[in-house]
Parts: structure tokens; sequence; C-alpha cells
């Protein structure tokens, strides 16, 4: 049983049993399959009310589980008989010994009022199906029940356990005056029960279960009384022993299950919940033949996106690799030398992430798109965590998170990263803080440090958080990407002219060549590459003929601000080797800083 994903029951037990609270909420991976075991060593794989209720089916317990659709139910016939004992004596005031002699000796009307009262406990069962507000307030008064005395003695013995699945819907998240008149009651009801000085220094407990805190109503969520425990995603030893009961109960005359045993599968499947990996196993018994690996990439693909959203996060499967940059010698030198070998350890020297800076149009995405290609791991591009629906941005980040851990090792690319992370200053929208608030801490987490790696991309360094740019983050490396210069620029030039001139150029041309192509960047040379080839129309061309189209090009007026942006990387970068000059000293950098000030003037940022 691993540490990580089954003993959250325990954890949450201890929690109880100490008597830190009386309301635990479960959240993360709760709609997934567990493992259980049962007393003669049978395995089984069910959901987790079932493994709740069999863990903690204790004699002094009474278990209680209220689905959102279905009745409040009792895990023994006999519990639902001794609350309807203790609820007539709670009703009553009187004992059993009390009731039997009343019973006999007086008129018709007690009883008759005493079989309302008996019948009253079923009425109230059978109205709460369907109805969340009858069903929370009958829990409410069971736990009222359980605390109760009749001359001194409990009305009930044993100590309730209520599992109340479905709590988001329960009681919904959103602003209190935009609810419904019966949200506003289930949530004044819960309110009132959990901040109860009775129930919070009784011995009954509730357990709330709800993917995320957040999808709760922040009334209920921030109670500080309510602690939470979280249901991580199953790891590898988990994924594995799924597997190898999956593969023994199906054996079909010794035919494999996939093409690999069951401990590459659960390398190769992670990220995937128990669930996700029964369906890949199912299908691929139905289909007969044995499971590739491509399909159980795809699944772990199809998986990450349905649970974080398709407009959060894609997967990057560059075709291209440092061999195919041009130019850029000195960076992909240290590419090769530095980033790499550190983004692929798992040890303590491993990157927590990287920033990458430079001017629009330098060609930053395509050089560490093919960073990622050389990393041969799982490339995710981060898209837009935020979310227009109140509350919505955390769960996501919450299920982003979720999916993080759950695989070996990641590589999360953000493009523009400038714009997806906002700051954490009093002028930042409070979700925005939390957002940001969260992957920072995720960034410094030394327990993903060489499992989760971030690249961060963005023409303008100084406006991502200095939080996020402090060491420890992305700021242990910040990487400027500037434009060509010297032999890094004839080979742009070499590249552009390549596919359409007709032999050499000679040193003339090569000159005018050079000057009419002054203050091109990486993005130019492509375009102009490309123009250069449609004018050519699948010929070659002579000198005088590319000269006249390189000629005729006019650059858009874009310079003030690539230059601004230049300064910015040179002023942030972390490496003295990555900058034109390495002998740079304070004077130089206060000189950018001055030069920054002056474009600042004239309206440039």
């Amino acid at each position: 049983m691993s540490d990580t994903t089954q003993s959250f029951w325990q954890r949450a037990g201890r929690v109880l049993n100490a008597g830190q609270t009386r309301t635990v909420l479960l959240t993360g991976n709760i709609y997934d399959l567990f493992e259980h075991r049962d007393r003669d060593g049978g395995v089984a794989y069910v959901p987790m009310v079932n493994l709740l209720t069999s863990k903690w089916a204790l004699p002094d317990l009474i278990l209680v589980v209220y689905e959102l659709n279905g009745p409040v139910r009792f895990l023994r016939d006999e519990d639902q008989d001794a609350i309807r004992d203790a609820w007539l004596k709670f009703r009553t005031g009187m004992d059993a010994d009390d009731l039997a002699i009343r019973k006999m000796l007086s008129s018709g009307k007690f009883k008759a009022d005493l079989e309302t009262m008996s019948k009253a406990f079923s009425s109230n069962l059978k109205q709460a199906v369907g109805n969340p507000t009858v069903a929370l307030e009958l829990l409410r008064q069971m736990c009222l029940c359980s605390r109760a005395t009749v001359d001194g003695a409990p009305v009930l013995t044993q100590d309730l356990v209520i599992l109340i699945e479905a709590a988001d819907m329960a009681v919904p998240g959103g602003e209190i005056n935009r609810l419904s008149d019966a949200d506003r009651h289930r949530i004044s009801i819960c309110q009132d029960w959990f901040s109860d000085p009775g129930f919070m220094d009784g011995a009954d407990s509730v357990v709330l279960i709800a993917e995320s805190r957040s999808m709760i109503n922040s009334r209920i969520a921030r109670l500080p009384q309510i602690l939470e425990v979280e249901v991580p995603s199953p790891g590898q030893p988990d994924r594995q022993r799924f597997i190898e009961w999956f593969d023994e109960r199906h054996k079909d005359g010794g035919t494999p299950i996939a093409w690999a045993g069951p401990a590459e599968l659960a390398v190769a499947s992670a990220g995937l919940s128990l669930h996700a990996l029964r369906q890949l196993l199912t299908g691929a018994r139905y289909a007969g033949h044995e499971l590739t690996q491509n399909e159980v990439v795809r699944k772990v693909e199809d998986f990450i996106k349905s649970q974080v959203g398709e407009d959060v996060v894609e997967f990057k499967k560059p075709g291209h690799t440092l061999d195919d940059i041009v130019g850029f010698a000195n960076l992909k030198r240290f590419l090769r030398d530095q980033l790499l070998p550190r983004f692929q350890s798992t040890g303590p020297d491993a990157l927590p992430g990287a920033a990458v800076c430079g001017p629009i149009g330098g060609g930053k995405t395509f050089i560490f798109e093919a960073v990622a290609a050389e990393l041969d791991m799982v490339v995710l591009v981060l898209k837009n965590i935020r979310s227009q629906w109140y509350g919505q941005t955390d769960v996501i980040f919450e299920r982003l998170q979720r999916v993080l851990v759950a695989l070996n090792k990641v590589l999360i690319f953000v493009d523009e990263a400038d714009t997806q992370f906002g700051g954490v200053g009093a002028d930042a929208h409070a979700t925005e803080r939390r957002l940001t608030g969260k992957i920072q801490a995720m960034m410094s987490d030394v327990q993903l440090r060489g499992k989760v790696i971030w690249l961060l991309m963005t023409a303008r360094i100084h406006l991502l958080s200095p939080d996020i740019r402090r060491p420890g983050r992305v700021g242990d490396l910040i990487i400027p990407v500037l434009d060509p210069a010297g032999e890094d620029r004839q080979d742009f030039l070499r590249w552009m002219v390549q596919p359409v001139a007709r032999g050499d150029l000679p040193p003339e041309a090569w000159t005018r060549l050079e000057q009419a192509t002054e203050g091109l960047f990486a993005a130019s040379y492509a375009s102009m590459r490309a123009e250069l080839k449609a004018q050519a129309a699948g010929t070659l061309l002579d000198i005088d003929d590319i000269l006249r189209i390189v000629e005729d090009h006019l650059s858009p007026n874009i310079g003030p601000a690539r230059r601004y942006q230049t300064l910015q990387a040179l002023l942030n970068c972390t490496r003295r080797s990555l900058l034109p000059d390495p002998d740079i000293d304070e004077s130089d950098r206060e000189q950018w800083a001055k030069e920054i000030r002056t474009l600042e003037m004239r309206g440039i940022e």
C-alpha cells in the first residue's frame, strides 16, 4: 500500500481521532478507484465511499452516508434502528423503561403521539431523498440527538461518522447574493452545524467529499475548524499493483496485455488515474491485441486534457532539434553543455526552470522548442490557466498540480509568460495573487525539483513578477536570446539566400547584402528567405535580383520597442557568458538602465 495514495483515509482518521477537528474535507483525486484488501487477503478496487465505509466500519461507530441524489443510508440495518430509538428518546425526554411504563399507563392519545414521533424519523428519511436541504438538516439533528442525554445517560452509545458526497453541489460556491434561497439555506445549516460548540467538542464527525475546497461555498470552506486532507493521484507503485491485479484477473491463455511488463507500463502511464488505466487495459483486452506504447501516450495526453481542459494545456511535440537552429553558436553550446544536463538531472543540481527573454522575433520559441525536443520528456504548453467563472481558476490550478505531481518528469512550456502570470502586489486581483503565489510555491518546492521544470518565454522579462525571477525559481537561470551578430549573422545571411542563389556571392555583393539587411533579426531573415523563394518560383536568382528583392524590403517601426526589450534582457541576464561582452561591469549595467529610463520617458515600455 503506497504512502502517497492509499494512506489518505488513515490521515483523515488520525485527525478525527485526535480531536483536531470534527469536520474533515477530502479533496483531490476523489473520483478514482482505490485498492481494498479484505480480511481473507482478497483485493478489489472500489470507489472512495466504499473504501471509507469498509475501513471505518468499527463497532463503536455508526456510519451514515449521504449521496446528493440518493437517500441518507446506514452501513448496517441495526445502526438505523439504534438512531431511530435514540431519536425517540431525544424527542420524548424518556429512556426505554420510562417509555414502556408510560405506554402501559397512558391513554390512547399518548400512544398515538408516540407512534407519530416514531414514524417521523422514517418520514424524514424519505423526504431527504432528492432534497439536500432536508437531508442536511436531518443529519445535523442526528448529531444533536447523538449528544443528548436522558437522566444523565446518553441516548446513543455510539458515535456518528457522516460522509457527505458531492459537498460542492450541496453548498455550491459563488457570491451569496447570487445563490438561490435553497442554496443559502443549506449554507446556513452547515455554518450553524460545523460552528456549534457542542458539535466541535463532541465525538461525532462529518467528512465532506469534494474535488476542491474552492468549489465549496467560501462561507463553509473558510471555516477554520474544517481541516483538509488531499487524496493524491496514484503513483507508480499504485499503478503497477493495479496492472498486476488486472493482468491476474484477465489472463487469456497467457496472452500479454501490453508490449511491456507491469513495471514499464506503470512508468509509461504516469499521469493516469486508475479509472483511466482500467479503461485503457479493458479496451486493449476487448480488442484482442497487445497495448502499444503509442496508445498509452495518447491516453495520457487525452486524460490530462480532459482533466485540466484543452484550452489550458496542450502537448508539444517539436519536430526540430538544436542541429536545425541557424546561428546562435554560443547559446547552443551553453544549452548543450549546461542547460540540458541540469534539466535532465533528478538530483540536487536539477534546475527548477529557466526564463528566456529577448526582443520579439528573436527566435526564442523556436530555439527552446528544440530544447524541449532534445530533452525527450513530456512537454506541456500552458496556454491559459485563468477562468472567467467564479472560483474556477483555483480549481484548474489544483487539477494541473495533481497532474504534474503524478507525472515522472515534465517540462512546462509557457509562452508570453508575462501575460500568464500576474503579480502579488496590492493592486493585483485576489485571484491573480493566489494563482501567482501558488505557481511560485510550486517552482520552489524542493519535492518537485527534478520532476517539474518551468520554461518561461517572454519578450518583457521586466513584467514578470520579481518573486518568480528570484533565485530558487526561474531566476536561477535567465537566458537572453539576442539578435545575431558577427559569425552568427553570416550564418543567417547564407541560410537566407541558400535556396535561391546561383553560385557563391562575390565579396562586393556580400558587402551590399550585409548593408541591405542591417537591423534584421531571426524572424526577419526567415521572412526574407520565404520572400526570395516565392519570387524565385523554383528557379535560381542572380545576385542583382536577390539584392533588388532585399533592398525593396522595409522593416516595420518596431526598432525602439525591440531595443527596450533587448536592454531588459541584458539587464536581467544571469550568466556573463551569454552576454555579447562577458567583461561588463556595473557601469555598463547602469548605462543600460539609463537608456531604459530614456526610452520609458518616450512612452516605450
